[in-house]
C-alpha cells in the first residue's frame, strides 16, 4: 500500500499565489510583463514555506531564457485535457529541468491529490545529476522536496514531491502498483534512447491512462522520433514542439578521415591537441565508443600535455561515462574558458585575447552525452562516430560487443551539443560517404538487442495483477521471446500453463537477472545462503579486480593471489568480500590491492538489499558457513540450480571450452583464479561461468569448476536432452542412464522422447503467447 502523497504546507503570506491558480495561469489574463512583476513580489517558496532566495531569482531569469519557456503555458493547459502529451526539443532546450518543474506546479495547483510526480531517465547518471539541478532551481533541499531514486541509491523521502528516477526502476515499481496510484503525473524523458524499460513503459502507460483518468504522461524526445511516438501513444495525443532559439551557435561540420592504424582514443586525443596549439578560446567535448576507450584517451592526454607550451595553458580532462556514478557532476566546471575569459575581462578590463593561459576544460564522453548533460562553453566537438555496443544473440545465449557506427540522429545531436558564443566547429573523424550511406537512420530499440528473459518476467508479473496485454513501439524479435520463455520455464519460473510459479513470483521480487535469483533461491535449500549474497552481490556490480597498466600486471598478479580460492572464481569472490569488510571498506587497502573500490562499496549496498528482500518475503537465511567443503559443494549446487545453461566441458585438456548450449569454444579469462595460481593447476574439465561475451578474446568470466554429476542431478532432465550434440552432451546422457535403477534403464528411450514432447507443447505454448505479447 502507497503512502499518500505529502501535501506542501499553505503559508498565510502566499495571496498571491494563490490568485496564480491553474485556472488563472490558463486564462490568458496574464501577460508575460504581468507575470514577472507579480512572482518578482513573492517572498515564499510554496512548497517548503520558506523565503525565496536571490539566487532562486537569479536562475528564474536564466530559466526564462531557455527556448523550452515559450511552451509552459500550452504544456500546462493541455495537461488540464489531454492524459498524454509529447514535447520534442533539440538537446540543451531546457525541456529536462524545466518540464518536471512544471509539472509539480500543475500537480500543486491541484494540491497533489492527483499523487506525486515522477521523472524517469534511461541513465542513473543522468537522473541524479537533474535532480541536483531542479532542486537548486526551485531553491528546494536535495533529498526532501526533491530526489532522485536510482538502482542501489534511494535520495527520497515519503514527503518528496519531485522525484528523478531510471526508467527501470519506475517499470519495477508497477509490480506492487500496477495502476502507479502514487504519482499524479509522470514525465518520460529522453524517450529517443529507446531502452527496454522506456519503450515498455510507454506501452503500459497507455493502458494505465486508460484506466486512471487523473493520471497526466508527459514524453520527452528529439523531433527526430517524436512524431512516431506521438503516433504509436495514440490518437488525439498533442505533439509540441521546441522553436531553435534565434541565437542558436554557428556549427560548422568538418569531416576527417580517421589516420590508419590509429584507433579512436589516439586519433582523438591529437585532434585535441591540434586545437589546443591553436589557442583560440572554446572547451571541447570529445565522444568516444565506450569507457575503455574513455580512459585511454585521458591517459594520452595527460602524457601528451606535459609537453605542451605553458603559454598555452592548462588542459583540464573531465571524464563522463555511465560507470563514474556521482563523480559525473565534476563536468559542471563553472570554469570554463569562455567563463574565465568573460571574468578576466571583467576584472582587467583586458580583451580576453590579450591574455593567455586560459584553462580548457576537455570532457571526453560516449553516448552518456548526447543529450542528457546539457554542457556550457563547448565550442568543438569531436565526434568518432562509433559506440560500443552489447547485443544478445538469443540463438546461442551470449552477448556480443560490437564496436559499430552510430546512427545519422545521434551524430546530428552529437554536432548540435555545441554551446558557446563563438562559432563552433564538430570535427567527425569519419568521411562523409559514411554519414550518407553507411549509418542507420535512427538507432536500434533496446528491445532487439537486449536478453528479454527479465522483461518477460516482468510481464508474466504484471499478468498476475491484472495488467493487461503490453504493446511494444517496436516488436522483439520472435526468436528473443521464444527463447526468454524458454529459459524461464528451464528455471522452473512458469507452470504447466505457462503462468508465474511461486519459485517465479519469488523470483520476481529480486532485483537479481533470472538465473542469478534461481540461484539465491536454491541457496535456501542448500544452507547457503549468506555465502551466496555475497556472491549475488558480487556479481551484479562492477568487477572488483581492476585492468592494471602494462608495467604493473605482475604486482597486481601478486597482490591478486591471497584471494584466490582452489574450488574457483565464485568462491574468490566471497575471499575479496571478507577481505574488503575486514580491512574496514578501507580505499588506501583497495588501491594497494589492485581492487575497484567503487564496486565493492556498491557490492556492500547491493547485498544489504537483497537480504532485506528475502527477509521481506519470509524466505529463510542460513548462518554463514564458508570455509567448509561441504559449504562450497553446496554453493556449487546452488549455482547449478540456476546457471545449468552456462555450463563448458574442455574438449582437449588444454582449456579450450566448448559451451554446450551453442558449440562455441571460449578460454578462461585471464583474471581467473584457475590462471593465476601458483603453481598452475590444471584447467578444469567441467566448469559453470557467470558471463560469456563474443569479443576479441571470446572469454568466459567468473568460472568455477563442477562435477558432471552435479549437472545431471540439478538441471531439468528435458533441458539435458534438447541440448546439441556433443562430446559434453554424451557424457552427461551416460552419467543420466547410469543413475536410473536397472527397470528403468530400459524405459529411458521413451522417458526421453517423453521429454522432448514436453519441449515441443512448450514451444507451442510459446509461440501462442509471443502473440498474445507482441
Amino acid at each position: 500500500m502507497s503512502s499518500s502523497p505529502a501535501v506542501p504546507k499553505t503559508s498565510p503570506g502566499l495571496s498571491a499565489l494563490d490568485n496564480l491558480s491553474m485556472s488563472s495561469l490558463l486564462s490568458g489574463d496574464l501577460e508575460e510583463g504581468a507575470e514577472v512583476g507579480e512572482l518578482a513580489d513573492l517572498e515564499v517558496n510554496p512548497y517548503d514555506s520558506l523565503p525565496f532566495s536571490s539566487r532562486y531569482y537569479t536562475l528564474l531569469e536564466e530559466r526564462r531564457g531557455l527556448p523550452v519557456w515559450s511552451l509552459k503555458y500550452s504544456l500546462l493547459e493541455h495537461l488540464e485535457t489531454h492524459s498524454m502529451v509529447v514535447l520534442s526539443g533539440e538537446g540543451g532546450t531546457g525541456k529536462s529541468t524545466q518540464v518536471p518543474q512544471w509539472c509539480v506546479e500543475y500537480a500543486l495547483s491541484h494540491q497533489f491529490t492527483q499523487g506525486l510526480v515522477c521523472c524517469c531517465q534511461p541513465y542513473a547518471a543522468a537522473a541524479c545529476s537533474l535532480a541536483i539541478r531542479v532542486a537548486d532551481e526551485m531553491d528546494l533541499s536535495l533529498g526532501l522536496e526533491v530526489g532522485y531514486r536510482v538502482p542501489h541509491d534511494d535520495g527520497c523521502t515519503p514527503d518528496t514531491l519531485l522525484r528523478f528516477a531510471t526508467d527501470s526502476l519506475l517499470l519495477q515499481e508497477m509490480m506492487s502498483d500496477p495502476l502507479l496510484r502514487q504519482y499524479g503525473v509522470l514525465v518520460v524523458d529522453e524517450a529517443q534512447e529507446r531502452t527496454v524499460a522506456t519503450d515498455v513503459l510507454m506501452g503500459l502507460l497507455r493502458d494505465v491512462c486508460r484506466q486512471r483518468c487523473d493520471l497526466r504522461v508527459v514524453v520527452l524526445a528529439a523531433p527526430a522520433v517524436a512524431s512516431t511516438i506521438a503516433n504509436f501513444l495514440g490518437e488525439g495525443v498533442p505533439h509540441l514542439t521546441i522553436n531553435p532559439p534565434s541565437d542558436k551557435p554557428i556549427v560548422e561540420t568538418l569531416y576527417r578521415d580517421p589516420p590508419a592504424g590509429r584507433d579512436p582514443a589516439s586519433a582523438s586525443c591529437q585532434m585535441v591537441l591540434d586545437l589546443h596549439r591553436r589557442g583560440e578560446e572554446g572547451d571541447i567535448l570529445v565522444f568516444l565508443p565506450s569507457a575503455q576507450e574513455i580512459h585511454e584517451c585521458a591517459a594520452l592526454l595527460e602524457k601528451e600535455s606535459v609537453a605542451l607550451s605553458p603559454q598555452l595553458g592548462a588542459l583540464r580532462v573531465l571524464l563522463l561515462h555511465s560507470g563514474l556514478g556521482g563523480a559525473t557532476q565534476q563536468v559542471y566546471d563553472t570554469e570554463g574558458a569562455e567563463g574565465q575569459a568573460e571574468q578576466k575581462e571583467e576584472q582587467t578590463g583586458l580583451d580576453s585575447s590579450e591574455e593567455s593561459g586560459l584553462r580548457r576544460r576537455v570532457i571526453l564522453t560516449d553516448a552518456l552525452g548526447e543529450a542528457s548533460f546539457s554542457l556550457s562553453n563547448i565550442r568543438y566537438v569531436i565526434d568518432t562516430g562509433l559506440q560500443l555496443k552489447t547485443v544478445y544473440n538469443p540463438q546461442i545465449r551470449a552477448d556480443s560487443q560490437v564496436q559499430q557506427p552510430i546512427s545519422k540522429h545521434q551524430a546530428d545531436t552529437r554536432s548540435q551539443r555545441v554551446n558557446s558564443k563563438l562559432p563552433g566547429v564538430c570535427f567527425r573523424l569519419y568521411p562523409q560517404s559514411l554519414y550518407e550511406e553507411g549509418m542507420p537512420e535512427a538507432r536500434c530499440p533496446g528491445v532487439a538487442e537486449a536478453n528479454l528473459s527479465h522483461l518477460v518476467l516482468l510481464l508474466k508479473r504484471l499478468d498476475i495483477a491484472d495488467m493487461g496485454q503490453c504493446k511494444f513501439l517496436d516488436r522483439p524479435a520472435p526468436e528473443a521471446l521464444m527463447q526468454a520463455l524458454e529459459d524461464l520455464d528451464y528455471l522452473a519460473a512458469l507452470d504447466d500453463d505457462g503462468n508465474l510459479s511461486e519459485v517465479g513470483i519469488i523470483m520476481s521480487e529480486l532485483p537479481l537477472e533470472p538465473p542469478l535469483a534461481k540461484a539465491l533461491i536454491a541457496a535456501c535449500e542448500f544452507d547457503c545462503v549468506s555465502e551466496m549474497l555475497t556472491i549475488a552481490a558480487m556479481l551484479t556490480a562492477s568487477p572488483c579486480f581492476v585492468t592494471p597498466p602494462p608495467n604493473k600486471e605482475e604486482a597486481a598478479a601478486t597482490h591478486r593471489r591471497p584471494f584466490l580460492h582452489s574450488e574457483g572464481d565464485h568462491l574468490t569472490l566471497i575471499n575479496v568480500y571478507n577481505a574488503y569488510l575486514q580491512h574496514n571498506e578501507d580505499e588506501a587497502w583497495c588501491s594497494t590491492n589492485f581492487l575497484n573500490a567503487s564496486a565493492l562499496r556498491l557490492a556492500v549496498v547491493i547485498r544489504a538489499e537483497l537480504l532485506e528482500v528475502m527477509q521481506r518475503i519470509e524466505l529463510p537465511v542460513s548462518p554463514p558457513a564458508f570455509g567448509c567443503q561441504d559449504n562450497s559443494t553446496n554453493i556449487k549446487r546452488a549455482l547449478i540450480s540456476g546457471f545449468f545453461l552456462k555450463v563448458a566441458h574442455d574438449v582437449d585438456g588444454s582449456g579450450n571450452y566448448l559451451l554446450l548450449t551453442h558449440r562455441h569454444v571460449a578460454h578462461l579469462h585471464p583474471f581467473s583464479s584457475y590462471l593465476c595460481r601458483r603453481p598452475r593447476p590444471n584447467p578444469p574439465s567441467w566448469v559453470l561461468y557467470h558471463e560469456f561475451t563474443i569479443s576479441h578474446d571470446n572469454c568466459i568470466r567468473t568460472a568455477s569448476e563442477v562435477h558432471p554429476h552435479m549437472l545431471v542431478e540439478l538441471a531439468p532432465q528435458y533441458y539435458l536432452g534438447n541440448l546439441p550434440p556433443s562430446e559434453g552432451k554424451d557424457l552427461l546422457m551416460e552419467i543420466r542412464q547410469s543413475l536410473l535403477p536397472a527397470d528403468e534403464r530400459e524405459n529411458g528411450e521413451t522417458e526421453n522422447k517423453r521429454h522432448g514432447d514436453r519441449a515441443g507443447e512448450h514451444r507451442d505454448q510459446y509461440s501462442a503467447e509471443m502473440c498474445i505479447l507482441q
